[in-house]
């Protein structure tokens, strides 16, 4: 199956129909009438439908197995057609379209074969998405698209030349991910004054984000939260804590990480761990909705 351990847990909902076509105007009656030799025929559809959806899995190889959180199934009447609405909800890292698909084909189907004792020119015709709701798609930065960014690289060993630098590498890759331009990549030691002479060059600069990678933990030498703190015009604690519980959830460290976000002017402030997993994982986080914040800071509406 595709790797989703990367993405992040979100509000799912797929809305799909199956048409069922009978072939005369008696059968509509029979199901008004619930005269259908072999029962309510909605009833038992709606029945059909609820226990399939939660079988897609097992007749699908390829989809994982999610929490189904919300099942409803509607019927619309029109002339000889019956439409099936069915809806699926999830909160999960992947979105629930094949599984409203198969409910709203297992609902059709049981329709079938109920009234094809009493109707034998039934088709089922158009199974389709309608409606979906909840994935990225949904949460694309609606802004600029000409942001950019500086990384800066805190480590005495890296700066030093004993290491080779791949955390901010990997947030590079990132962004580029994300459509934003990376204006900067310098690495620099584990200096206080360095930190915030940086940050503040950047902000003049107009440089709408930046990113240290480095310095968040606990050593004697780990100072970029002390060093950016001071200077921030506001913390954004909610980034700080998608970046420490995404992962809280992945490794039993990531509690002791020190992350830091908030801004100085219109210029947007995150320092990440230094390790490359750490750093990848925090990316992963919190882009691109991060990006929401350049419209935001510019007084558009929160949508």
């Amino acid at each position: 199956m595709v790797d989703i351990t990367h993405k992040n847990t979100t509000l799912r909902t797929a809305i799909a129909q199956a048409t069922v076509k009978v072939s005369k105007p008696e059968t509509i009656e029979a199901i008004k009438n619930n005269t259908v030799p072999k029962g309510h025929v909605f009833a038992m559809s709606k029945a059909a439908g609820l226990l399939g959806v939660k079988r897609t899995p097992d007749i699908l190889p390829d989809c994982h197995p999610l929490p189904i959180e919300f099942t409803g199934v509607e019927y619309e009447i029109d002339g000889l057609d019956i439409h099936v609405i069915f809806t699926v909800k999830t909160i999960y890292k992947t979105g629930v379209e094949v599984e409203a698909m198969h409910g709203a084909s297992v609902v059709a189907l049981n329709m079938y074969d109920m009234l094809k004792p009493i109707d034998k020119g039934i088709e089922i015709h158009a199974i389709k998405l309608l409606k979906k709701k909840g994935g990225k798609s949904d949460f694309k930065n609606k802004f600029r698209k000409d942001l950019t960014a500086a990384v800066v690289v805190c480590s005495d060993s890296i700066s030093a030349g004993h290491k080779e630098d791949k955390a901010g590498k990997a947030i590079i890759e990132k962004l580029k991910t994300c459509e934003v331009t990376v204006s900067e990549y310098v690495i620099i030691p584990d200096e206080l004054e360095s930190i915030q002479n940086k940050v503040k060059s950047y902000e003049n600069m107009g440089i709408d984000m930046v990113i240290y990678t480095g310095g968040t933990g606990l050593s004697g030498r780990d100072v970029t939260p002390e060093a950016l703190i001071p200077i921030l015009d506001r913390r954004i604690p909610g980034i700080e804590e998608a970046i420490r519980n995404y992962g809280q959830q992945r490794m039993p460290y990531a509690m002791l990480s020190r992350s830091v976000a908030g801004t100085i002017g219109s210029t947007l402030v995150i320092a990440l761990p230094g390790s490359t997993n750490g750093a990848k994982e925090s990316m992963d986080a919190i882009f691109p909705s991060v990006q929401h914040v350049f419209g935001v800071l510019r007084g558009a509406r929160h949508d």
